[in-house]
């Protein structure tokens, strides 16, 4: 056994083939033990830690913060025997250990297949952010054949252990230009731009032809081209107030936000795309009268055994659908082509908004919960969602999904359904509202429902009977508890 043990990244759910390093929790040169955790990784489904397969000293870091690395990518080096003395060759994994050297010699090439900012898959500056809703197959990124007359250049061997926690190539000196290059770039020549700029120039009517470019091998970037369009704007004012009399503000990038595609903002949406696109959507709506609702709920609040419990009207909601998919077991399906797929048990799906994104992790068998183990379930599966430590496996399964929009304040909406799920329950805000009861107007608490299905499978009938239940639940639950269950 080599005594350098390459850690990789390893596969953190099904369907995921990459993860974003968030944050490293150890250093070059830190002592680590079996199991411990040694670094955070975001996938498009959940933030998780990983902990270390082997105890010993950190050798290496491959990848620095903020990185997208694929499954399977080496991401940090263990040293198992720290006490043994200096690394022979036979000790880095199999390989030789550079000299000072060599290192220095290495020349790092641009990354030449990477994609332009701001494009889809593309690095950007700035924050990050969905329902996540079901996962799908990596979509795999076209790559650029070299480009002609680019000298090769060498690999770059594993860094070892130094001060700094992450590797950091070494570029070579920058050779001196030559008198051929500047004149194939300028006044009129062949241009250095990638199809991105050069979509970007057109746009912006900047003449590529006349620009000198300051990226690798002297290319034209995208702040070029801005640069030049500002300028260009900038010159053509005075013409354009003289026969207009008025000025277009020109915006550059300087107030703009890029925020990169990925993780879970990037599964959410092809999902969203997919599900958006393949299951035929309908949507009805039911406003009810839940006063009594709010009524046991405060009873609840005064029991004992429930005093320490996280109560509100999402509790009921979900048992209310529960009790109605008894009832109406089609409504829990799959669409599976040739067959429909009816589910016995129920996965249910609550929406909770993170920080990175808006979530569903689900409760499984639910159906099956006390209206206190429910409780509990909710209260534990919105509080690990909230730090961000959902694991994948609670976010896969699902059959029915609640999205609770009432708590910004939102009367309803149209949900889309989550892909392999045939129905989502969108729960509005409870306001006071004058209301006919008993023959009289009074102010009642009142809120409106909204049930997207796929038609496929629930036809209006089955739709509105299952909307229907769910209302009388939470119009009078003393009264649906005794006479369904």
């Amino acid at each position: 056994m080599p005594r350098i043990e390459q850690f990789n990244l390893p596969d953190l759910g099904e369907g995921l083939t990459e993860g974003e390093i968030l944050k490293w929790l150890v250093s070059v040169g830190d002592t680590i033990e079996l199991n411990q955790p040694i670094v955070e990784v975001e996938t498009a489904k959940a933030a998780v830690e990983i902990p270390a397969k082997w105890g010993g000293v950190v050798h290496a870091i491959f990848e620095a913060e903020g990185a997208v690395v694929e499954v399977g990518a080496p991401i940090i080096q263990i040293d198992t025997q720290p006490g043994a003395g200096p690394l022979g060759p036979g000790d880095n994994g199999g390989l030789p250990v550079p000299s000072a050297e060599a290192l220095a010699a290495v020349e790092i090439a641009p990354a030449e297949g990477a994609i332009e900012p701001g494009m889809i898959g593309g690095p950007a500056p700035g924050g990050r952010t969905a329902v996540l809703v079901g996962y799908g197959p990596k979509t795999g990124a076209a790559k650029r054949r070299p480009r002609k007359g680019a000298e090769p250049v060498a690999a770059a061997a594993p860094v070892q252990a130094a001060p700094a926690p992450v590797r950091q190539p070494v570029p070579a000196p920058t050779p001196a230009p030559t008198p051929q290059v500047q004149p194939a770039l300028v006044g009129g020549g062949p241009v250095l731009a990638k199809p991105p700029v050069r979509k970007l120039a057109r746009d912006l009517g900047v003449d590529l032809s006349v620009l000198a470019g300051s990226g690798p091998l002297g290319s034209i970037t995208r702040e070029d081209v801005h640069r030049a369009s500002a300028g260009a704007a900038t010159v053509a004012e005075p013409t354009v107030t003289t026969v207009t009399g008025s000025s277009a503000p020109a915006f550059g990038p300087d107030r703009e936000q890029r925020i990169p595609v990925k993780g879970v903002r990037k599964l959410t949406a092809a999902n969203m795309v997919a599900s958006a696109f393949t299951a035929p959507h309908v949507t009805e709506f039911l406003t009810v009268d839940v006063t009594r609702t709010m009524k046991a709920i405060d009873r609840l609040r005064a029991l004992p055994e429930w005093r320490e419990v996280r109560i509100s009207p999402l509790l009921l909601v979900a048992k209310a659908v529960l009790l109605a998919v008894g009832r109406h077991p089609l409504v829990n399906s799959t669409w599976a082509g040739d067959e429909i797929v009816v589910k016995e048990y129920v996965n249910l799906g609550i929406a909770a908004a993170t920080e990175r994104g808006l979530i569903v992790p689900n409760i499984k068998d639910a159906g099956r919960l006390s209206l206190r183990e429910l409780a509990d379930a909710m209260t534990g599966l919105v509080q690990t969602a909230k730090t961000g430590r959902t694991a994948p496996a609670d976010m896969s399964g699902g059959t029915f999904t609640i999205t609770n929009v009432g708590v910004f304040g939102v009367d309803t909406g149209t949900p889309i359904l989550p892909p392999g799920e045939s129905a989502i329950l969108a729960l509005g805000t409870i306001r006071d509202t004058p209301w006919v009861h008993k023959g009289k107007i009074k102010v009642r608490q009142v809120t409106t429902l909204g049930l997207s299905f796929d038609h496929r499978i629930i036809d209006g009938e089955l739709g509105s009977k299952f909307l229907r239940d769910i209302g009388a639940f939470l119009a009078d639950p003393e009264a649906a508890l005794l006479a369904w269950t």
